[in-house]
């Protein structure tokens, strides 16, 4: 017998016992507070690896694996919660250090973990659906905005401190208008799709009357404008 036709069949007890150590495990491949650390400081690596380490499923698996048991979580909307408080909080605490990062790969790699927050906020909330849309979105344009920078970094002879650049779109005028379109999705500037997935997942907060998780999430959205 399958385990998601006789859910409701398990002791409440083992189901949140389940669901945490599932979560557990989410949370530090991840990179959710406090097992956030290790995924900055794998930026050391050739960049088009990091495009595809924050793209690819790598560090998002986590998310999908929430989701995909959705059929546990919905017997504990409880634990739901936590990892949706969990997820908001991991968001604002990635975006402060972005604002204050040097490396413009540090920046993105702290970017994606905050938009990392947003998912698990997204899935905690039972928004599976919208969760896993800004897995998609998030994939397509911090791939972009990867690569672009691979692009600066290559034609600034692999200088990375953001103080150190200027002026370069007359010098690379198709990354300029790459990642230009890369930090408006990624700013959730409309018509742009990281406009519409975080939209829906900050609407799912406050339909759900989440208040206080969408007040965040609406914060920390112009945060990230800020330090894109």
């Amino acid at each position: 017998m399958s385990l998601k036709a006789n859910a409701h069949m398990l002791p409440q007890p083992t189901i949140i016992l389940v669901c945490l150590l599932l979560f557990v495990g989410a949370t530090g491949k991840s990179a959710q507070i406090p097992l956030y650390v290790w995924l900055p400081d794998a930026m050391a690596g050739p960049t088009p690896v990091s495009a595809l380490i924050h793209a690819a499923t790598m560090v998002t698996a986590g998310v999908y694996m929430v989701a995909r048991f959705s059929f546990l979580y919905a017997h504990v909307a409880a634990v739901g919660i936590f990892i949706a408080w969990v997820g908001i909080i991991t968001a604002l605490v990635s975006a402060i250090y972005g604002m204050y990062q040097d490396d413009i790969k540090k920046v993105l790699a702290y970017s994606t973990v905050s938009q990392l927050g947003y998912m698990f906020a997204g899935v905690g909330l039972a928004a599976y659906s919208a969760g896993i849309f800004h897995v998609f979105t998030h994939a397509f344009f911090k791939a972009l905005l990867f690569l672009g920078a691979g692009s600066v970094i290559y034609a600034m002879h692999h200088e990375q401190n953001i103080w150190k650049m200027g002026g370069l779109r007359t010098k690379l005028p198709l990354t300029y208008k790459t990642m230009l379109i890369g930090s408006l999705a990624l700013a959730g500037c409309p018509p742009f799709s990281g406009f519409f997935s975080k939209d829906e997942i900050l609407y799912s907060a406050l339909a759900t009357g989440h208040t206080g998780i969408w007040l965040v999430g609406v914060l920390v959205a112009g945060m990230t404008a800020y330090y894109t």
